[in-house]
């Protein structure tokens, strides 16, 4: 935001009261009825404001990177400048000279740069960008510039430099800024017409990708926030308008039942996060026990959890519905040549190394203008005394026979200069004193001017090499700044987070069914399930019509209703068995089918749309069962078959529309549940997508198996847990863990670690014993560490060995198997080794041949895979006719 107060059109230049009666509509006749445009005075005055605004207020300049206030705060803090601390009252009085507004801008505008940690060297509370404490008042804080600033910031004999605002001061118009601060900082401002919003990149990054654009290579630079956190940049559209950053909070299981926050997104403070949470848990969004903040010079947020509650859909619920993820619009907006410039960071970055490199160049030639003065003068001066040319002057008695003595005296020896001796070379002779004379050492003299030629060709030198010399001086600022400015803020492509996935379902559903109401407020009525206000739910009749709509306190879908539940429509796994009578005395069909594609609140046959068509049977199957039923039919004439059993998994699945199989085209009069079901849906393959650390079905990342409903999956850490846990898609998982692959329980574990107590390495094998609950199967000593863990059936290590007294011990290779018996999840293990270990390496797996499972093979869905996903577990609903 603008650091300045607002200006007010009154305090603008007044014209003479005569011109204000003059018209500011283009068409006086009928003004209502037209676009009213400002003119006259009117429109000298806007412009007049408008352009003040953006030039000298809200935007910055792309040569320096700095807005007017902050450019004259660094010049007074530069005037000030002695090495120690100055009061930030001081600094805002002494920069009043420069600035025509008030001290509380100034001030403001002081803090925000103090908080970036780069040109200012602060002490005292300067506020905390965590929690958005402000800063103590500027009496109680102190200021002076930071090496790095001194270093960049200024040059005084290239300064561009202009007049202050009362016509008495010098000030620059543009600090020779030789980095590229504006994008090191980054700037927010809003002025009138137009804004700006360029976010702070790397300090390390920015020079290396300066670097890369003196060298002619490609580069690409992103955004890195104080605040940490981590953001998906994959729409950054080089910090241009139309461009969008995500940024999330880093949120951990603290343990079962907590949640750590540890690190916030950029634009947020643990106040407004807290307050957001907050805001959600009230709405019902999301559900917590409590808010503990012990943020200090860390963010700490903890968020406890209600027993029951799922950690990990809470973490995909807070980033969905609080400010734990934030989404950040930059605009590229610079002032180049008193005009606004719409221009990328990639571009930005160009100007500025060029700049760079332009303002180097002109420090090279000043240096090179002043150490060829330096060498002329000491040359003079050698000649000047070694030739005893100061006694020519003894008996000149006028100032110009004086120095009209010594240029003659000069001449003979100053064809070697490289200009001519002027008059002022001569009278700064003339001022050496009689004792610098007399000790004046010719060997000496000579070494120095040796020593400027030296400097003068590595100058020289510089200049020829220009574009290396700049390599050299980045390179330069990075060895000696960058250190402790690694990037803070992780990049990662996320995850779409579905609310309706995620959201907390606090309300209840319930349905009536004869007279055909679904909703919220049916308490009275038949509880369905719980759901959330941006639910939808699927609904089926009696008389074979189908329909979705979405959740509300009472809705009318049709009377009879046989079957309704939450409706997920990215769910192709649940399936619907069905057996249709086709109009009042027809045949009867079966089908099996899946609802996707649907219009809310569109009424959808499922039968033949024959009038009077009747659902006989219906069962919903959340993994795509097929139950076996039997058929009963009416005694009619010479029917000789009245009653049979029909396998559902014998029937295809189609889609909705279709028609179905013929069972029978006499009349049904019962429908009997024989035997419950088993899946016929192939296996769930399931991909673990690195780069957003989530499970998915959608072929990202690495295929961890195919997943039948009773499988799981195996996730071991680095710090010596694992856990069995079922294959989720919401799963969140840590970054130390090192396995992550489908689980297999008869399969041993095989690990080797060092025992932090006893101070020995062990092996030990072992079979996972507990499902669903994280557990240590190392020693709980703090220095205990887990050097390897295998899920091999064979698995072989190489130990590597510490040389002790020079001494060095072959490596030894170890077949775990033949090692070690599979023992208890909880036995220590046996002693591996007492000996120091450097390393431990995993090598090839000895061959092991896995035993042929006999597996049923799953009955054929249809002629097309359907997509899987995770779906919520439906009761069945039986109809008996009489």
């Amino acid at each position: 935001m603008d650091e300045e107060e607002d200006l007010n059109v009154n305090d603008l230049p007044q014209e003479e009261s005569s011109s204000s009666s003059q018209h500011f509509y283009e068409n006086d006749e009928n003004p209502e009825d037209t676009i009213t445009k400002v003119t006259g005075m009117y429109k000298d005055w806007f412009l007049d404001y408008a352009s003040y605004v953006i030039l000298e207020r809200a935007v910055p300049a792309i040569e320096d990177g700095f807005k007017p206030v902050q450019r004259r705060i660094m010049h007074s803090l530069k005037e000030l400048d002695d090495g120690r601390y100055n009061k930030v009252a001081n600094v805002v009085g002494h920069t009043m000279q420069y600035h025509p507004h008030g001290d509380a801008s100034i001030g403001d505008a002081m803090v925000q740069i103090g908080q970036k940690e780069l040109l200012i060297d602060t002490q005292g509370n300067w506020g905390n960008i965590l929690t958005g404490d402000g800063a103590a008042a500027s009496r109680y804080i102190e200021a002076r510039l930071s090496k790095f600033a001194l270093e960049v910031l200024y040059s005084p004999k290239i300064t561009d430099w202009g007049v202050s605002y009362d016509g008495r001061r010098a000030e620059p118009n543009n600090l020779p800024v030789k980095f590229p601060l504006l994008l090191a900082s980054g700037a927010e401002g809003i002025a009138v017409g137009l804004s700006t919003k360029v976010l702070p990149h790397n300090f390390n990054e920015l020079i290396d990708a300066s670097i890369k654009i003196l060298k002619g290579k490609p580069f690409q630079i992103f955004p890195d926030f104080q605040t940490a956190g981590i953001a998906d940049v994959s729409n950054y559209n080089d910090g241009m308008r139309g461009g969008r950053v995500r940024v999330r909070a880093k949120i951990s299981q603290f343990d079962k039942s907590t949640l750590a926050i540890t690190q916030i997104p950029f634009s947020t403070n643990t106040t407004t996060l807290i307050d957001s949470i907050l805001k959600a848990n009230e709405k019902g969004k999301i559900k917590i026990k409590k808010i503990e903040d012990n943020t200090a010079a860390e963010v700490e947020i903890l968020i406890h959890l209600f027993p029951g509650v799922s950690p990990d859909k809470t973490i995909d619920a807070l980033f969905a519905f609080t400010a734990c993820e934030t989404s950040v619009a930059p605009l590229g907006c610079v002032i180049e040549d008193n005009k606004p410039l719409f221009v990328g960071v990639s571009h930005m970055l160009k100007i500025s190394t060029h700049r760079t490199v332009d303002l180097l160049k002109q420090e090279l030639e000043l240096r090179l203008s002043e150490l060829d003065e330096q060498w002329h003068f000491l040359s003079l001066e050698r000649i000047f005394i070694e030739n005893r040319i100061y006694r020519l002057i003894e008996e000149e008695t006028t100032r110009e026979g004086v120095i009209s003595a010594v240029d003659e005296g000069l001449k003979p020896f100053t064809k070697h200069l490289k200009r001519a001796v002027t008059e002022d070379d001569i009278l700064r002779l003339l001022e050496i004193r009689i004792m610098r004379i007399s000790k004046f050492d010719s060997n000496k003299a000579q070494e120095k001017i040796e020593a400027l030629e030296g400097e003068i060709e590595q100058v020289k030198h510089d200049l020829e090499h220009l574009i290396d010399f700049a390599i050299a001086y980045f390179t330069k600022l990075k060895e000696k700044y960058g250190k402790g400015r690694e990037r803070q803020t992780e990049l990662r492509i996320f995850d779409n987070i579905e609310a309706t996935k995620v959201i907390l379902r606090n309300t209840k559903l319930y349905v009536n069914r004869e007279e055909g109401f679904v909703g919220t407020s049916l308490k009275k009525d038949e509880f369905v399930a719980d759901c959330s206000d941006i639910d939808d739910i699927i609904v089926f009749l009696r008389d074979g019509n189908m329909m979705v709509t979405k959740v509300d306190a009472k809705t009318f879908v049709g009377k009879d209703i046989i079957h309704v539940a939450v409706f997920d429509k990215t769910d192709k796994r649940t399936i619907y068995n069905m057996i249709y009578r086709d109009g009042k005395s027809g045949p009867s069909y079966i089908k099996r089918f899946n609802v996707s594609g649907i219009t809310r609140d569109k009424l959808y046959d499922l039968t033949n749309e024959t009038k009077g068509s009747q659902t006989l049977y219906f069962s919903c199957n959340p993994n795509g069962e097929a139950e076996v039923i039997t058929i009963l039919l009416r005694q009619i004439g010479s029917i000789k078959k009245l009653k049979w059993d029909v396998d559902f998994a014998n029937i295809a699945i189609k889609g909705r529309a279709s028609k179905g199989n013929l069972v029978s085209k006499y009349p049904i009069k019962k429908i009997e549940l024989k035997e419950k079901g088993i899946s016929t849906l192939l296996p769930r393959k399931i991909w673990f997508d690195d780069t957003v650390q989530k499970l998915n079905t959608d072929a990202r990342g690495e295929l961890l198996g195919e997943f039948r409903p009773s499988d799981k999956i195996l996730v071991v850490s680095s710090a010596g847990k694992l856990k069995v846990i079922i294959p989720e898609l919401s799963t969140h998982f840590d970054e130390d863990m090192v396995i992550l692959e489908k689980w297999i329980p008869n399969k041993p574990i095989s690990a080797i670690y060092y025992d932090g107590e006893k101070e020995r390495y062990y092996i030990k094998r072992f079979l996972v014993e507990t499902e669903n609950k994280e557990e240590i199967f190392i020693t709980e000593h703090p220095n205990s560490q887990l050097e390897i863990v295998a899920t091999d059936y064979r698995p072989v290590a190489e130990l590597v060995f510490t040389k002790i007294k020079g001494v060095q011990k072959e490596n030894q290779v170890v077949d775990v198997e033949a090692f070690i018996a599979v023992k208890g999840f909880k036995a220590l293990g046996n002693q591996l080794t007492a000996d120091k270990l450097k390393q431990v390496n995993l090598l090839e797996p000895l061959h092991y041949e896995i035993p042929v499972e006999e597996i049923p093979e799953p009955t054929p869905i249809s002629e097309e895979d359907l997509p899987d996903t995770e779906t919520d577990d439906d009761g069945q609903i039986v109809l008996s006719l009489d």
